[in-house]
């Protein structure tokens, strides 16, 4: 965890969950952090706290631009960075025939589109420097799915893809590493408004859950390894998910 300090790192989804827990370790453990997220009153929360080693930035990561954005205000503040965590997801699951496009869309944008423009905005960056960190939150939905995950399993099928044919191709270079967490206490699902949904599941509450700083732990034994070291994935369940 030493190998933390000082390190730059931008995370997105940063508001809450697991993004939110993660930043607060981060700069607990001396790294230098960027928040962002799209609601301003809950970054201001967080960051209250941190004093010089953190700053936030509104960042819509549906919009190319905010992602252009907040990469120039990391470099900005603190010099370079040094790892991106593109985290920021949104899971309306429902099933085909309830025909909620327009969740779909949301979906895409952000989970498939806020990775792209993630890695597109700070690619040039890292590869200028010679060195660097990109990760991305998929889910064990990334691996397998089930009825009523179908548009959220492939939209993190999707990322599992990017990332890796992106550590393909920056191998040499930049390391990639892509996070499948299992069922985790978040706001990540509480936007379903599916029927069918809350009639088979309820609000998700009675599933078996695992608190963020455990995908929090995980992710700092990722980024502290030595330079030479790249972890590729990592998936993680709470004891009693099967799937």
């Amino acid at each position: 965890m030493e190998n933390i300090k000082d390190k730059v790192i931008v995370i997105t989804g940063a508001s809450s969950g697991i993004g939110a827990a993660a930043a607060c370790k981060f700069v607990e453990l001396g790294a230098k952090v960027v928040l962002a997220a799209r609601r301003e009153d809950q970054l201001k929360t967080l960051t209250a706290n941190m004093g010089d080693n953190a700053l936030y930035v509104v960042t819509d990561v549906s919009k190319r631009a905010d992602l252009d954005n907040l990469i120039q205000q990391a470099i900005s503040k603190f010099g370079h960075i040094d790892v991106l965590w593109n985290n920021a997801g949104i899971m309306p699951i429902s099933f085909f025939d309830e025909g909620l496009v327009e969740e779909w869309d949301r979906m895409i944008d952000i989970n498939i589109k806020g990775v792209l423009y993630g890695i597109n905005a700070v690619l040039p960056y890292m590869l200028k420097r010679g060195e660097g960190h990109i990760l991305a939150t998929s889910s064990v939905g990334g691996l397998k799915t089930t009825p009523g995950i179908g548009v959220y399993s492939g939209t993190k099928f999707a990322v599992r893809a990017i990332m890796d044919t992106l550590r393909e191709e920056v191998a040499q270079t930049i390391k990639v590493t892509t996070v499948f967490p299992g069922a985790t206490q978040s706001e990540l699902g509480r936007d379903i408004t599916s029927p069918k949904i809350k009639a088979a599941f309820g609000n998700l509450a009675n599933m078996p859950k695992m608190n963020e700083e455990a995908v929090v732990n995980a992710v700092i034994y990722a980024i502290s390894q030595p330079g030479n070291i790249n972890v590729n994935d990592i998936v993680l369940r709470p004891l009693g998910q099967t799937r």
